[in-house]
This record gives C-alpha cells, structure tokens and sequence, in this order.
C-alpha cells in the first residue's frame, strides 16, 4: 500500500493578506480598520505568518513597527498579488452581473449629490441595477468591489477619473434669515468657518454629526451653515438656501468620480450620465 508522504504546510492566506495591508499602510490600526477586525487580531495573525516563516518580518518599536529588510522585499510582491486577486474576481462578477452598478460615496455626497440624480439615471437607463454605499474614506478599487467612487479625492486603484469641479465654500442660510443668525457646524468640516473667514472661529453654535442634518436646520431657519458648493446646488435652485455672501473660497480638492474599469460598461455608462447632469 503506497504511503503519501507529508506535505510542507501552506502559508495561511488570511495571515499573509493582514501582513500585505499592515505593510501598504505601516501601521496595524490601519490594516485593522481596512479588514473589520480589532489591532490585536492584525498582531496576531502577523505572529502566525511569522512563525511560518521563522523570521520576523516587523520590527515592533515603542513608536509603532517598522518592516523588516525580509518584510520590505515580500510586501511589494504581496500587494501586486492581491491586487491581481482582486482584478480577478472583480471580472468574474461583471461578468455574471455586467448590468449591476455599486457606488461607493460619502455619505454627504450619497445624499445630497448622487441621490437626486439617481431618478433620472433609473429612467434613461432602466436596465442598469444600482446600490449605494455611504463610507467616510475612497475604497481601494483593487480589492473591494465598487464600480464608481465619488468623493473629494481619487480613490486608489481606479482606471478613470472625471473631475467635477472645484469644492467651493460660502455661507447659506433660509431667506429671511439674518447673517447675524447663529453659526451651525458640521463635525467633519468643522473649519468650514475658518476657513471661510480666513480667521480662528471655534465651534460656538450648534453642531452636526452628518452635513445633511446641519443643511436641513439651515433651510429650516436654524441659523447659517458653510455651503459646500456640489451639495447646496439643488437647494439653491429650489430657493430653499441662499447665499448670504458674495465671498466664496475654493478649496484645493475637487469632487472625483473614480471609475474601476475602462470600457463601455454600466458603470461608465452611469459615470458619463452623472458627470453630464
């Protein structure tokens, strides 16, 4: 009877993807947050990779961790790996689903910008099946599976990129309400105000988890909040919001809308409809 003889042992792939993201990004709370797992998690498959290997392939310091001359010549390889990984499996379910559409956008943008534009788009293009998610920061295209990114930045790994135009920012409030009226802030942008002004103004009124609340007191009549010109345009036109001030300041950064594949796909179809709308 033939005896199969034993077979070195695999490297853990979870170990080696947690490794290749703690690398790209130097730290393993940032690695941790990309995965959905805890630092301790990160630290601890990095350990099992380790053990694998016999080698460390981070120096821990007091400061943070540093890769080490092994851990410096295997990230590179690692990411473009994974990379092809992602490429991969994003073809496959275009492949199997070429009419579905996945956004990823931030949420202020998902609401204010991208969603009163959607109704048109389902019209002109009913064949077209599109989801929505709201995140704070651009998604690595390579690896997750979105189709377009709409944020203040480019998101990383994307094939191409349509500029919408400066952010600019200026002060809106109801008609009939007072520039003297309180100041409303958003939590994100809480130095809109600053910003605007030229001059410290902390946050001494009213303030806001999500800009789309802080927009709906202003039209409400609450006060006076920095419009940030993509997301105050359909209040504007609608005459809810006005603005008080001629000044506006135009921030360095545009609204981007990143697009994973080239090609006549669904997703460049809806890219090209929202960047003519």
């Amino acid at each position: 009877m033939p005896i199969e003889p034993p077979r070195p042992k695999s490297p853990p792939l979870n170990a080696l993807r947690t490794f290749e993201a703690a690398a790209r990004h130097g730290a393993f709370t940032m690695a941790a947050e990309e995965l959905c797992v805890t630092p301790g998690a990160v630290a601890q498959q990095i350990k099992n990779l380790e053990d694998w290997v016999g080698a460390p392939l981070f120096d821990r310091k007091a400061q943070g961790v540093a890769l080490t001359q092994l851990g410096a010549e295997t990230a590179r390889d690692l990411t473009l790996a994974f990379d092809q990984i992602g490429a991969a499996s994003q073809k496959l379910r275009l492949g199997g689903r070429p009419s579905e559409v996945r956004i990823a956008a931030l949420p202020s943008v998902a609401q204010l910008w991208l969603s009163p534009r959607l109704p048109a788009i389902r019209e002109a293009a009913p064949d077209i099946a599109i989801s929505v998610f709201a995140l704070e920061t651009p998604p690595n295209m390579n690896r997750e599976h979105f189709d377009l990114g709409i944020f203040y930045e480019p998101a990383e790994g994307v094939a191409v990129e349509i500029d919408l135009g400066p952010d600019e920012i200026f002060p809106v409030s109801a008609p009939g309400v007072g520039a003297d009226a309180p100041r409303l802030f958003d939590a994100a942008w809480v130095d809109d105000w600053s910003q605007w002004s030229g001059a410290p103004i902390s946050a001494n009124g009213p303030v806001f988890s999500l800009y789309s609340l802080a927009l709906a007191e202003a039209a409400a009549g609450a006060g006076v909040l920095i419009g940030h010109s993509h997301l105050v345009a359909n209040h504007l036109a609608r005459g809810d919001l006005i603005a008080i001030a001629e000044r506006r300041i135009k921030l360095d950064r545009s609204l981007i809308i990143s697009v994973a594949q080239k090609g006549a796909s669904a997703a460049q179809k809806v890219a090209e409809m929202l960047e003519a709308s």
